[in-house]
């Protein structure tokens, strides 16, 4: 098992937010050039997400390095996560507090070893949502992340266009 330490942030420092963005740039460095990728994109959804209620972040280090991250929010009925999907979703699903999670990423040579299921689970743990529902870009690695997220439970329910800018994404859910 990869020795890694998992920082766990109920707000957004400034420390941890540079940290992050620099992951976020090497993660997504092949997507960089499309506009909902750039840096200062993430940035910006970055310091709105942060303002939102429930907001954590488990920021994953080998060594002093920053290997990977995980963030997300609460959500609850009548959040703009649950009124952008494509189809309504029934009311038993969007009526429970939700753990959203925003992003997940990390960096290619962490890849592969357990490190991304090991701060999603972090975050996780430490959480009262009883579930928690993600967004994924379907051609993301062929196809192969969100065959990776089933493995860990989530199950597609929905389709999404978050904004013009953003790729089509599966809508996914589990219970916590």
């Amino acid at each position: 098992m990869i020795d890694i330490e998992l920082q766990r942030y109920r707000e957004l420092t400034e420390e941890a937010r540079t940290r992050l963005i620099e992951v976020y740039a090497d993660v997504r460095a092949p997507l960089l050039h499309l506009p909902n990728y750039r840096v200062a994109a993430f940035a910006e959804r970055l310091g709105r997400h942060a303002g939102e209620p429930g907001f954590e972040l488990v920021l994953g280090y080998a060594g002093e390095v920053p290997i990977g991250y995980a963030y997300g929010n609460t959500i609850e009925e009548g959040d703009r996560w649950w009124t952008r999907m494509i189809k309504p979703l029934p009311a038993e699903v969007v009526a429970l507090p939700t753990l959203a999670l925003k992003e997940i990423g990390v960096r290619t040579q962490w890849r592969g070893t357990g490190v991304a299921r090991r701060i999603h689970d972090e975050l996780l743990s430490g959480r009262t949502e009883p579930q928690v529902t993600l967004m994924v870009n379907p051609a993301a690695g062929d196809g192969k992340v969100l065959a990776l997220y089933e493995t860990w439970g989530y199950e597609a329910i929905n389709e999404v266009q978050p904004s013009p800018q953003a790729p089509p994404l599966v809508a996914m859910i589990r219970p916590r």
